[in-house]
C-alpha cells in the first residue's frame, strides 16, 4: 500500500493531517462515536460528489477490512478503477483511502482537508465522519468506477450508510461495540442489517442461527455465501478465518457477474483474492532472531476465529501478548489463549506493547510470539520495528 507524494516534507504533512482530524475527536474510542447521518450529509453538501458505477458497503463485526480489500483486489484485477475506504489505519491515515490499492497522497489529502475542515467544524462532525467525507471526495475527484466502503462502529447510523449503495456485504457478526449497538447478538445484528437498506444485492457470510434470522427478517432476499470444503486453502494472508472473508468477496463477484452488473474473468478474480496480503492480520515479522505474529484481534469473537490457526504457527508460542486500548478489555478471551502459549502477558493503554515484547524476547531468545489486542497495539509494534 504505497503512499505517493511529490513533497519532501511527508512526515510533516502526515502529522498535520492527524492533528487536524484529531481536533474533531479521538478515532480510537467508542465514546467518540456520533451516530446519525446529518453531519456527513452537511459535509457532502459542500463538496462535489460522484455516484460511481457501483458502490458496495461492507458491514459486520470482524473481517470487514479483509473482505473489502480482497473484493477491491478482484475488481481491480478486471480493470475497474476501484476506491477502497477502510478503518482504522496502522501507520498513516492515507492507508484508509486507496485508489487501485495506492494510498492517496498527502498533497491530495491536504487539498481536500482545506475545503472540508471548515465544514466539519461548522457541522461538529467527528473524526470518522470527516474521514468518510474525505474518502468520498477523493473518489469523486478520481472518478472511480467502484467504491467499497467499510462501515465503522455500526450500520444503521454509520457515516458510510448515509450515501446510497448498490450492494451490501455482511461479515461474521459477534459481540462488540455493545455501548452503541446493544447487548445481544440479535440487537447488534439488527443494527448491522441496515447496511442492506435500499441495496439491490445483499450477501452475508455464514452466521449463527440467531443472526441469520435477523438478517432475513430485514431482507428476505439476502444470500449467504457457501464455502466449499478445502476452498481458499492457498491464501497468502494467513489464518483459516480468512477463507470466510475470501469466500464472501468471491461470492459477491459471482453475484454481480450473474446479474450482469460487471464482466470479468472469475479465475483471474479468484487469483487476485488469493494473493492479497493484508497488514495486521497474523502478519509475520522477524526481529532479534525471534518470530513474531501480529494481529489486530480486539474482541472475543476475533480471538475465537484465530484459534484454529495458532498451532500451525507455533506449538506452543513462547509468549502470547494481549494489549488492548484503555477503553477495552479482552479478559474474557484470555483463557482461550492459555493452551497455546508457555506464558500469557496482558495489559492495556498503561503499558507499551513494544517494551513488553522486547522483554519477552529477552526471556525466550529465538522464540515465537503472538501479539494482539487492537490496531493500536499492532501499530505500536510496527512503528518501533
Amino acid at each position: 500500500m504505497a503512499i505517493t507524494d511529490d513533497s519532501t516534507s511527508i512526515k510533516e504533512k502526515l502529522a498535520s493531517i492527524e492533528t487536524c482530524l484529531q481536533e474533531l475527536g479521538s478515532p480510537a474510542a467508542d465514546r467518540d462515536y456520533q451516530p446519525g447521518h446529518e453531519r456527513l450529509l452537511q459535509l457532502l453538501a459542500g463538496i462535489t460528489t460522484h455516484r460511481p458505477q457501483l458502490r458496495i458497503r461492507v458491514a459486520g463485526t470482524n473481517g470487514k477490512g479483509s473482505t473489502a480489500t480482497m473484493l477491491a483486489a478482484a475488481l481491480q484485477s478486471a480493470g475497474f478503477k476501484t476506491g477502497l475506504y477502510t478503518s482504522p489505519h496502522l501507520l498513516a491515515f492515507n492507508e484508509r483511502i486507496r485508489i487501485n490499492n495506492i494510498a492517496v497522497s498527502n498533497s491530495a489529502l491536504h487539498e481536500s482537508l482545506n475545503r472540508l475542515l471548515p465544514l466539519a467544524r461548522t457541522a461538529q462532525a467527528s473524526y470518522f465522519e470527516t474521514a468518510t467525507a474525505l474518502a468520498l471526495d477523493q473518489f469523486a475527484h478520481a472518478a472511480v468506477d467502484v467504491e467499497i466502503l467499510e462501515a465503522g462502529v455500526g450500520a444503521r447510523l454509520d457515516a458510510t450508510t448515509a450515501v446510497p449503495a448498490d450492494m451490501a456485504l455482511i461479515t461474521p457478526i459477534g459481540l462488540d461495540h455493545q455501548l452503541w449497538l446493544g447487548d445481544t447478538l440479535g440487537e447488534i445484528a439488527a443494527e448491522k442489517a441496515f447496511a442492506m437498506k435500499d441495496c439491490r444485492f445483499s450477501i452475508s457470510a455464514a452466521q449463527s442461527d440467531e443472526v441469520a434470522q435477523v438478517l432475513r427478517n430485514f431482507n428476505p432476499d439476502i444470500c449467504f455465501s457457501d464455502l466449499p470444503e478445502g476452498e481458499w486453502s492457498q491464501l497468502k494472508t494467513p489464518g483459516q478465518h480468512q477463507r470466510i472473508n475470501a469466500g464472501l468477496a468471491y461470492a459477491a463477484i459471482n453475484l454481480l457477474c450473474d446479474a450482469g452488473m460487471i464482466k470479468l474473468d472469475l479465475k483471474q478474480a479468484h487469483q487476485a483474492i488469493a494473493e492479497c496480503v493484508i497488514p495486521g492480520r497474523l502478519q509475520h515479522i522477524r526481529t532479534h532472531g525471534a518470530n513474531v505474529w501480529l494481529d489486530a484481534a480486539h474482541n472475543r469473537h476475533a480471538v475465537e476465529s484465530l484459534l484454529p490457526s495458532l498451532k500451525s504457527l507455533a506449538d506452543p508460542f513462547d509468549a502470547i501478548l494481549v494489549f488492548t486500548r484503555e477503553d477495552r478489555s479482552l479478559t474474557d478471551a484470555l483463557p482461550l489463549l492459555e493452551p497455546f502459549s508457555r506464558e500469557l502477558i496482558s495489559g492495556n493503554g498503561t503499558r507499551q506493547p513494544h517494551e513488553a515484547l522486547q522483554q519477552a524476547i529477552s526471556m525466550y531468545p529465538g522464540g515465537s510470539f503472538l501479539v494482539l489486542g487492537s490496531f493500536t497495539t499492532v501499530a505500536a509494534i510496527l512503528g518501533k520495528l
